[in-house]
């Protein structure tokens, strides 16, 4: 199956009204919320969201603002990221359309925490830093395209693993912890995806999700976006005891979370 077709299939968010009806009619959770292009003009993100939004805010307000300026962070971070790559010229011909796709969504995700932040919550989005991808000079995403693609990778699972370290201090507005899980899941899509083109590309042999040798070919800046990752033990319960799975697939089976320090440590190898 062509990739970018199968990244639409994954998360169509970018996709007409009628490709998205079509998708979301499949998962019984997003029907409530409605036709988000009658509401939103925004994707990657619940239906009828920023309706809903004022009639169920329960948690403070201040620190749920700081919450999602966190989460606005990384979101800049990665559409930056792309935006530029994508201005560079280092992406090769066949996957543009794939980056392009997600450079969207990123953008999508940004425009919405923007939104959300100012308009419903009445805070301060926090602006966009200055970035330098190059960590001091240590890369060069823009000028080799095997990079890009790794750096790529350590983003994406560095925003998956972020959102899921966050979603205890939303856990009281269900509202927003609903449109936290739901760019949570977006950014595992792209995460996955960006695995298949380096798969593809032979640079690594990776699965589509975190896995204990995830690092790979990953360069040693990004190593701390994987600590903690060999975890079996879920709810008090070693589960390979539990159930005699071998460590190494249990460990697979769940993305832990990072705490909001050891993000911003990764994140601000990449600050101007």
């Amino acid at each position: 199956m062509n990739l970018l077709n199968l990244l639409d299939k994954m998360c169509p968010d970018t996709n007409s009204p009628e490709e998205k009806e079509m998708f979301f009619s499949r998962r019984e959770a997003f029907r409530q919320f409605g036709d988000m292009s009658k509401k939103v003009a925004m994707a990657a993100v619940p239906l009828g969201i920023l309706s809903a939004l004022p009639k169920v805010a329960k948690a403070d307000t201040a620190s749920l603002i700081g919450v999602l300026n966190y989460a606005l962070t990384l979101e800049h971070l990665e559409y930056r990221y792309y935006q530029m790559g994508i201005e560079s010229g280092v992406i090769d011909g066949a996957d543009l359309a794939i980056f392009t796709k997600i450079r969207d969504h990123e953008l999508a995700h940004v425009n919405f925490l923007d939104e959300v932040i100012s308009n419903v919550l009445m805070g301060s989005p926090v602006p966009e830093p200055e970035f330098d991808f190059t960590a001091g000079g240590n890369f060069m995403p823009f000028d080799d395209y095997p990079t890009f693609l790794a750096l790529s990778q350590a983003f994406e699972d560095t925003g998956v693993r972020a959102y899921k370290g966050q979603a205890g201090n939303v856990m009281e507005n269900d509202v927003v912890l609903t449109a936290a899980l739901s760019i949570h899941s977006v950014e595992a899509r792209h995460a996955s995806m960006v695995r298949r083109l380096r798969t593809r590309k032979g640079q690594d042999d990776v699965k589509g999700w975190i896995t204990n040798d995830s690092r790979g070919s990953l360069p040693e800046p990004t190593q701390a976006i994987y600590a903690g990752e060999e975890n079996v033990t879920h709810g008090g319960v070693n589960v390979v005891n539990l159930t005699g799975i071998d460590a190494g697939a249990v460990s697979e089976g769940w993305d832990e979370p990072l705490s909001k320090e050891a993000v911003l440590g990764i994140a601000s190898l990449f600050l101007a």
